[in-house]
C-alpha cells in the first residue's frame, strides 16, 4: 500500500475537487512526494531531480484534458513539457502497466505483475518515443520518464500520468522506480474515477474559446478548444476525429491560425473526393505528361502548403500506396513528384493536421491502414462530438449561419429566427451535423426572401420557413421514435452538464420521470379528452376503476416540477393541458 500520508492527503482533496485541474493537482502532488522519497533514497541519493508531472486524460484514445505542474516552481504547465508520444500511449493501452523510459539510452522498462522487463527495440511496437520526441525531452533536461496508467472504474485505461526526472548520472541505470512504481499505480487508480468525473466543466475563470475562426463554443466543446490552444503552437501532428460535417476542417483552420505558421498557406485536401489512382499525384504533385490527362504541371498539396499547414481530411480513405508515400514524407520530409525525374527529391516544411470519421485502430487491425503511419499521426488525437451531442451550440450556430447568409446576400439590418422556428431546429435530427444545419438555414433564408421584395431591413425566419426547409432535406435521417427519444435524452444530459458548470440548479435523474406526464399531456391534447387519451395509451384498467384523473394529476405535477426548475418558455399546447388540469 502507498505510504499513509499520501493517502491521507489525497483522498479528501479528490473528494473536495470540483474541477479537473484540482483533482489532477491533488494526485500529482501525492505522486511527487512518493516518487521523491524513492528516487532520493537509493544508490543515487540527491542526484535525481523531479522536473514535472502531467495528467493526460485520453478516453478511447482521444485527448480530452491535459494538465501539468512544474515541480520546482509549482507553476501550471501551459502546452509545454508533456510527453507527446503515440507509441508510449499505445504501449500503455496494450500492456496496461507502468513503464520507465531511459531517454538517452532509448530503453523502456515494463513493470509487469511477474517482474520488470527491459526493451531496447527501436521499432514502433516497442513503445519508445520517436527521435524528435526524445530530443525534446533531453532539451528540457528530462533524462528519465515514468508513465503510470490512469484507470477508470471497471479497469479500462482512460489516460496516463507522466513524471519527468533529470538524472544524467543515472543514464543506463535503475534510478529508483522499483521502490515506488506500485505505490504510484495505486495513487493513480484511486484518482482515476475522480479525474474522469471532473473532466467537465471548465473552471469559470477559463476562457470560453470562441473567436473569429471558431465563432461558437459550447460547454461540451470548450475543453476541446482549450486543449487545441495548447496543441496548436507545436508542430506535432493533430488527429481530429469525428463524424462527417461536424466541423473538423474548421478546427484544423483554428489550429493553423493559432500556430506559429499563421499568415502562411492553409491547404485542405479531402481524400474522399480523389480517385485512388490519383491520390499520390494530388499529394506530391506531377509534371505534365506524367499520366493520361496530365496536361500541365501541378505542384501538389504538400508543395502548396510549404511553410504552412496541410489538413488531410478522411485520411482513412488513402490507399496503402499513398499511405506509404505519406509515411516517408512524415519521417524524412522528402517526396518526389510524379514524372519529375530531372529534379528528383524535393523537401518541404509543412505542419500536418489530419481528420477522419473512421476508427483508425479498427482499420489497422483489418489491414486497411498502416500501423506505422497510425503511430506517426496519432500524436495528439482529439475527438469532435456530433451536433446531436452538443445541442447547446445549435441556436448560436444557426444564428451565426443566418447572419452570414444575410450579409452574403447584401441585406441591410439584421436577420434572426423567431423562437418557434429555433425550437423546431433544436428538435430535428442532425445526421449531417453542422453541414446539414448550414444547408437548412440557407434554404429557410431563401424561402423567407421568396416572400420579400428585397433582403433589406430586419428579417425574421419563421417556423413555417424552417418546416419547409426540413421537408426538402432529402438527406435527413428519418425521425423515428427511437431517434427522437435518444435526442431527448441527450438534451436532458446536455442541460444537466450546463447546470453543473454553474448554469442553475442541478437536474436530478428523478426529474426524467416527468416524461410520462408529457406523453399523457400530449395524448390529452391530441385526443381532446382524458378518457380517450388513457385508452390510446393502453390504460383501460385505470378508466374502469376511475383512477385515471388522479393518475393524470400525479404525472402532470411532475411535469410542473420540471418546468419550474427549467424556467423556460412552455409550449402553448402543453400550457393549455396544465391549465385545464388545474381548473378540473
Amino acid at each position: 500500500m502507498p505510504r499513509d500520508e499520501s493517502l491521507i492527503s489525497l483522498v479528501p482533496r479528490l473528494v473536495a475537487a470540483t474541477y479537473f485541474e484540482e483533482a489532477a493537482t491533488a494526485v500529482l502532488q501525492a505522486m511527487f512526494a512518493c516518487a521523491e522519497e524513492a528516487l532520493n533514497g537509493g544508490l543515487y541519493t540527491n542526484r535525481a531531480r523531479l522536473l514535472r508531472g502531467v495528467v493526460h486524460l485520453r478516453p478511447e484514445g482521444n485527448y480530452q484534458r491535459l494538465f501539468g505542474i512544474d515541480r520546482p516552481s509549482g507553476a501550471r504547465i501551459e502546452g509545454t513539457g508533456y510527453l507527446t508520444s503515440g507509441t508510449v500511449w499505445s504501449w500503455i493501452e496494450r500492456h496496461r502497466c507502468s513503464v520507465s523510459i531511459d531517454v538517452q539510452r532509448a530503453s523502456i522498462r515494463s513493470w509487469l505483475p511477474d517482474g520488470a522487463i527491459e526493451h531496447r527495440d527501436e521499432s514502433e511496437a516497442a513503445g519508445l518515443p520517436g527521435d524528435a520526441t526524445r530530443e525534446r525531452m533531453l532539451g528540457r533536461d528530462a533524462t528519465h520518464v515514468h508513465v503510470v496508467p490512469l484507470r477508470a472504474p471497471g479497469g479500462s485505461v482512460d489516460g496516463m500520468i507522466t513524471l519527468e526526472v533529470s538524472s544524467r548520472a543515472a543514464i543506463g541505470r535503475e534510478i529508483g522506480w522499483a521502490g515506488c512504481y506500485e505505490e504510484l499505480e495505486i495513487l493513480a487508480s484511486i484518482a482515476g474515477a475522480f479525474i474522469a468525473a471532473r473532466a467537465l466543466p471548465l473552471r469559470p475563470d477559463m476562457p470560453a474559446g470562441a473567436d473569429e475562426f471558431l465563432p461558437v463554443v459550447g460547454q461540451s466543446t470548450a475543453h476541446l478548444v482549450e486543449l487545441l490552444r495548447a496543441f496548436a503552437p507545436r508542430d506535432d501532428t493533430i488527429l481530429i476525429s469525428g463524424p462527417t460535417g461536424a466541423g473538423k476542417s474548421r478546427l484544423a483552420r483554428f489550429c493553423h491560425e493559432h500556430s506559429q505558421r499563421r499568415g502562411q498557406r492553409f491547404e485542405a485536401l479531402d481524400v474522399l473526393g480523389i480517385p485512388e489512382d490519383l491520390q499520390m499525384a494530388e499529394l506530391f504533385g506531377w509534371k505534365r505528361g506524367a499520366f493520361t490527362g496530365a496536361i500541365k504541371d501541378n505542384p501538389g498539396a504538400i508543395a502548396r502548403a510549404a511553410k504552412g499547414t496541410l489538413f488531410i481530411d478522411e485520411i482513412d480513405k488513402l490507399s496503402l500506396k499513398a499511405q506509404a508515400g505519406l509515411l516517408r514524407f512524415i519521417e524524412e520530409r522528402a517526396y518526389r513528384s510524379l514524372g519529375d525525374d530531372a529534379v528528383g527529391e524535393r523537401r518541404a516544411d509543412v505542419r500536418l493536421l489530419v481528420g477522419t470519421n473512421a476508427d483508425l485502430r479498427a482499420a489497422v487491425r483489418a489491414g486497411r491502414f498502416r500501423e506505422d503511419l497510425y503511430y506517426r499521426i496519432n500524436v495528439l488525437p482529439v475527438r469532435l462530438l456530433p451536433l446531436a451531442e452538443r445541442l447547446d451550440e445549435l441556436p448560436r450556430w444557426a444564428e451565426y449561419m443566418l447572419s452570414r447568409r444575410h450579409q452574403e446576400a447584401g441585406g441591410a439590418g439584421a436577420a434572426r429566427f423567431e423562437p418557434d422556428a429555433m425550437k423546431l431546429l433544436a428538435s430535428a435530427p442532425w445526421p449531417g451535423n453542422l453541414r446539414q444545419l448550414d444547408n437548412i438555414v440557407r434554404r429557410a433564408y431563401a424561402l423567407l426572401l421568396a416572400g420579400q421584395s428585397s433582403a433589406d431591413g430586419d428579417l425574421v425566419v419563421q417556423r413555417r420557413h424552417v418546416e419547409r426547409a426540413l421537408t426538402f432535406d432529402g438527406d435527413a435521417e428519418p425521425s423515428t421514435l427511437g431517434n427522437l427519444l435518444w435526442r431527448a435524452a441527450l438534451t436532458f444530459v446536455n442541460e444537466a452538464e450546463r447546470r453543473r458548470g454553474g448554469g442553475g440548479a442541478a437536474l436530478s435523474l428523478e426529474l426524467a420521470e416527468a416524461y410520462r406526464g408529457l406523453v399523457l399531456a400530449a395524448a390529452v391534447h391530441r385526443m381532446g379528452n382524458r378518457d380517450e387519451a388513457f385508452t390510446l395509451l393502453g390504460q383501460e384498467p385505470l378508466l374502469k376503476n376511475r383512477n385515471h384523473h388522479r393518475a393524470l394529476r400525479r404525472e402532470l405535477s411532475r411535469v410542473r416540477e420540471l418546468l419550474r426548475l427549467l424556467e423556460g418558455d412552455v409550449d402553448p399546447d402543453l400550457q393549455a393541458v396544465l391549465d385545464a388540469d388545474e381548473e378540473a
